[in-house]
């Protein structure tokens, strides 16, 4: 009986024994189950509209994700793949709408067609944090151009009125009863954030007008509340839309040279007097034109910096790359011959014959000149302003951009690409590029499979696929640091440009 007893309760135990375990086993499974769920859900959403807090904190999308074909005309022509990135610009339900007041700012907007667009979306959202009503920006008229377009010549100036109803009141002019009044006429620092202006509304108290005499980079690139940046991602993508003619011809030629070419490159070639004065890059030119870019560099009261070493701005990256070069660059990329190029730039320093070596590679060169009727170009002519806008059009629908400098255009025409879906965007390595250029100059290497690879490989990563926008380069300090980050306008990721499927705006 007392061994019965006994193996009935070894028994009994043994059971309860594994009972337990496989109830642990179980959760333990479910755990790790639930956890699985958790990072795949986590890993798929990038950044949602009502993510605001977290939006710097997401992994690059290219990561864990498949690639598409990598075929060869895949690698030239099809937008890097966008992992289902889209227009995000809707204000989050936090948004404060603007209150109508009796203040106002004046602006008068400076530099060249792109300066002032992404200058006039900060100003909108300067009136907005400090609830002032915005005068139509003055166009700058005293630039290298010397436009004298106004607003309404370059800009639908209704449509900017309109659609900004909810965010800021624009007026076309001061009221006659405040037009008289004084004006405190500010400078307001650069790359400033939303404090320093909340502070800047004590000049209320003393003032009804605040006249702005530069609008360009007023505002930060970080760390500025998501509803600012996505009002000035409304304004730039949505707000500021070119005139009704000039829209209309830009459209018309971009018809054109897909009906032509089926598919293009816009080339955005910086290789103008005044680009080449500024930077003082003489490299190719002869001595007589590199004299005549010193003087006008020194006869240039804004332009701090007259004494440049040429040979040192190339081979730092600093220079405009040459037709000839970027000949040699598109080559060695791979596209052939017979690519349909449009040059997207103003008169080329040194004319016709300066195009000859990348004539010679791609013959297939078309202008706004070539493309236009004389007719359609007549409103153009002497504004500079009104052709820069047309070059913009062609360069944001093309099929694949190359600037080949970084200047204003290029960053704005690749943050419009990015925001529409990240478009082929190919940002020259200028400075790994001078080295390969030198070595083929000394004879070293030819152009031919090896530097083409090498070109590749560079290059692989400049493509405009989806990234997060950079921040300040390491080791500066200060407000120069802001000098060294990614413009927002050039990569208004992740503010502007989210994955949520639920929220995907028209």
């Amino acid at each position: 009986m007392v061994k019965h007893r006994s193996s009935s309760r070894s028994s009994s135990s043994s059971a309860r024994f594994l009972s337990l375990k496989a109830i642990t086993l179980y959760l333990i499974f479910v755990f790790a189950f639930t956890v699985w769920v958790l990072v795949v859900f986590t890993s798929r959403n990038i950044q949602t509209d009502d993510d605001q807090t977290q939006h710097h904190q997401h992994q690059d999308p290219r990561k864990n994700l498949k690639k598409p074909s990598d075929d060869l005309d895949s690698q030239l022509w099809t937008p890097p793949f966008s992992y289902g990135l889209h227009p995000c610009v809707k204000p989050t339900p936090r948004y404060k709408e603007f209150v109508e007041s009796d203040r106002y700012i004046t602006v008068r907007s400076n530099g060249g067609l792109n300066q002032m667009r992404t200058g006039i979306a900060d100003m909108v959202a300067v009136a907005h944090i400090m609830n002032a009503t915005l005068v139509i920006p003055e166009l700058d008229k005293r630039s290298f151009w010397r436009d004298s377009s106004v607003f309404s010549d370059i800009f639908d100036e209704e449509r900017f009125i309109e659609s900004l109803g909810r965010d800021v009141k624009v007026i076309k002019k001061l009221p006659k009863e405040v037009e008289s009044l004084p004006r405190a006429r500010k400078h307001f620092t650069s790359w400033a954030s939303v404090g320093y202006y909340e502070e800047m509304t004590h000049l209320w108290k003393e003032y009804k007008v605040i006249h702005v005499a530069k609008s360009d980079s007023r505002l930060a690139n970080n760390d500025l509340p998501i509803d600012i940046q996505r009002l000035r991602c409304r304004v730039l993508y949505r707000g500021l839309r070119f005139s009704p003619a000039i829209e209309s011809l830009g459209q018309k030629l971009v018809e054109r040279l897909k009906s032509r070419a089926g598919r293009f490159i816009a080339l955005h070639l910086r290789y103008e007097k005044d680009m080449l004065a500024f930077t003082g890059c003489t490299y190719g030119l002869t001595d007589a034109e590199s004299e005549e870019l010193r003087v006008m560099r020194e006869s240039t009261s804004h332009w701090k910096i007259k004494s440049i070493n040429s040979t040192e701005q190339r081979e730092e990256g600093l220079c405009p790359l040459t037709p000839k070069e970027v000949g040699i660059f598109l080559k060695g990329l791979g596209y052939p011959e017979s690519t349909v190029i449009y040059i997207a730039a103003g008169e080329i320093y040194g004319g016709d014959d300066r195009l000859l070596e990348l004539k010679s590679r791609f013959p297939n060169l078309v202008f706004k000149e070539t493309l236009a009727a004389e007719e359609e170009l007549e409103g153009f002519t002497g504004h500079a302003t009104k052709t820069a806008a047309l070059d913009y059009i062609i360069s944001v629908e093309s099929d694949v951009f190359v600037p080949s400098h970084s200047g204003n255009m290029a960053r704005a025409v690749e943050g419009h690409r990015r925001f529409l879906g990240h478009r082929r965007t190919i940002t020259p390595d200028r400075k790994g590029l001078v080295k390969l250029f030198n070595k083929v100059e000394r004879g070293q290497m030819k152009e031919g499979a090896k530097f083409s690879n090498l070109v590749k490989a560079m290059h692989q990563d400049r493509q405009g696929a989806p990234r997060r926008r950079k921040g300040p380069a390491q080791g500066i300090k200060g407000r120069a640091r802001f000098r060294t980050e990614e413009a927002f306008y050039e990569n208004p990721y992740p503010e502007c440009i989210c994955s949520s499927k639920q929220h995907k705006e028209p």
